[in-house]
């Protein structure tokens, strides 16, 4: 089993980590360290490949997630109760609780995680293309203003790896929705056919996130595409067409 790590995110305190597919016990195909919700796997297979993506980190965590829609809609982790729920209808998470690590779940769309190194809080995000048109890692950052007194310019954010540009293919309806939504939204595109873009969802979110006031040097990129390399990560687009399913990847940030 491999774990990717943000090392700025570690260094200022903060355990996180981006799972990968191998090393667990499902069959997507055979030995996946498939971390998707319960309602796609047995759950004895996902308990088993947590145990595994948890035991990588020093401590004892508890694990808190959201059951995602593509929406923009954030979790605040605060109780015991808040961290069993994972039904709640939401796509993003945030906390500064102790001995806990918020998750995404992922298989193309982008993971962010945040940590504050002064107030000590943390956030997890998923912005597929959906989330992203709607500002969903600006919502997050938001709560942790409101929730934690938190500065933005004090943030440390790692974007995991994702469908990258040159990969991932887009019609009309994405194109549009960016129109409406966000600010230059043509930077992010580049044609390759009439009604048909690549988008870059890694740019659009750190550009979301420096506008929010997150310094640009403490914003850190993963390098991989899940679509290239699904000897690494799990790809929706690549393997739904091939069986007709495909696992999660999991992406935690929580207090060291």
């Amino acid at each position: 089993m491999k774990v990717l790590g943000c090392k700025p995110l570690e260094d200022a305190g903060f355990a996180n980590g981006f799972s990968t597919r191998g090393g667990g016990v499902s069959d997507f195909p055979e030995n996946s360290l498939n971390l998707a919700g319960f309602d796609e796997d047995s759950a004895e297979n996902i308990f088993e490949n947590r145990r595994r993506f948890l035991a990588a980190f020093d401590g004892k965590y508890d694990l808190a997630t959201a059951w995602q829609v593509h929406g923009d809609g954030v979790k605040v982790v605060k109780s015991n109760d808040d961290v069993k729920n994972s039904e709640e209808r939401l796509d993003a998470l945030v906390s500064a609780r102790e001995d806990t690590l918020v998750g995404v779940k992922t298989a193309d769309c982008v993971p962010v995680l945040i940590g504050d190194p002064v107030t000590r809080s943390f956030a997890a995000v998923h912005a597929g293309w959906k989330g992203t048109a709607a500002a969903i890692v600006v919502r997050a950052i938001e709560k942790m203003r409101s929730e934690y007194a938190a500065e933005p310019h004090n943030f440390i954010a790692a974007i995991g790896p994702c469908a990258a540009c040159e990969n991932y293919e887009v019609g009309e309806d994405v194109i549009e929705r960016f129109q409406q939504t966000v600010p230059d939204h043509q930077k992010y595109f580049q044609e390759t056919r009439p009604g048909h873009a690549l988008v870059d969802l890694k740019l659009a979110n750190r550009d979301l996130m420096t506008a929010a006031g997150i310094q640009m040097a403490n914003i850190f990129i993963s390098p991989y595409c899940t679509i290239a390399r699904t000897d690494l990560f799990f790809s929706y687009r690549v393997e739904k067409k091939k069986y007709g399913k495909t696992g999660r990847l999991l992406s935690v940030v929580g207090r060291r």
